[in-house]
């Protein structure tokens, strides 16, 4: 089956056509916030050197998510536009888990962690089990370092965008030398159109369609953290009052 496949959630755009497992052609580059200038001609120089066209593929799969609104936006409007004009199936997948398909053989939990805002992350946990398949083991979240550090209660293997910004502050949050955590290689680091396909496969030999009306998956922030945060903050004007006092 050859699919196109799509990542725009962060500022490194990838895009990459498979035929099964065999990547015929991909493309990875960082554009910041110009998805929009260079996705299409990015595309049309794949096919191009794979001797495809759109008309040629089984498919597509797009990186539906958390990241950045104008990079999904683009991604996601694009490949509806190309199953519009095709009729080919498109399905989406969560960013987060395609970073887990970085490493589809690794035996330990794995945790891809993305950046948010400033001093904010999203991530969630997966697990491969012996079968097979990728299991999630936690929600899609986004909160401060010091949430994602708290959730880390098993040994994980931390890797994408968010650890490496962040690495030093989720360092000293984990604990220097702790068994929480290892990192993953670097060349696993960034997220990858050819995991996106990979994922985006395994959904296909699911069914697992993209519905019509399809949005970007944005992570809202659990109720108990928002609670938290409030408590905190009160909390420390609390102590900042009793100091003046």
């Amino acid at each position: 089956m050859k699919l196109l496949a799509v990542e725009t959630a962060t500022g490194r755009q990838s895009v990459a056509i498979l035929d099964g497992t065999t990547v015929l052609g991909r493309s990875d580059e960082d554009v910041g916030r110009s998805h929009a200038k260079w996705l299409v001609p990015t595309i049309d120089r794949l096919l191009r050197s794979s001797g495809l066209a759109l008309s040629g593929l089984d498919g597509f799969a797009v990186s539906i998510g958390p990241g950045s609104f104008t990079g999904l936006r683009v991604g996601l409007a694009t490949l509806l536009g190309f199953r519009t004009v095709t009729g080919l199936p498109l399905v989406a997948v969560p960013t987060l888990e395609a970073l887990a398909w970085n490493l589809p053989d690794e035996p330990r939990s794995l945790c891809p962690v993305l950046k948010a805002k400033t001093g904010e992350v999203y991530w969630a946990c997966y697990r491969w089990e012996k079968a097979g398949p990728l299991t999630r083991l936690t929600e899609e979240r986004v909160g401060p370092l010091e949430s994602l550090a708290r959730s880390v209660q098993e040994p994980m293997v931390m890797l994408g965008e968010g650890w490496s910004i962040y690495q030093n502050e989720l360092r000293s949050l984990l604990g220097t030398g702790s068994s929480r955590f290892c990192e993953a290689p670097l060349e696993a680091m960034e997220v990858s159109a050819v995991s996106v396909g990979l994922a985006g496969l395994a959904r296909l030999a699911r069914g697992e369609i993209a519905r019509q009306g399809i949005a970007p998956l944005y992570i809202q922030r659990a109720e108990a953290e928002v609670n938290w945060q409030r408590r905190a903050a009160v909390a420390q004007l609390a102590h900042a009052g009793g100091r003046r006092g």
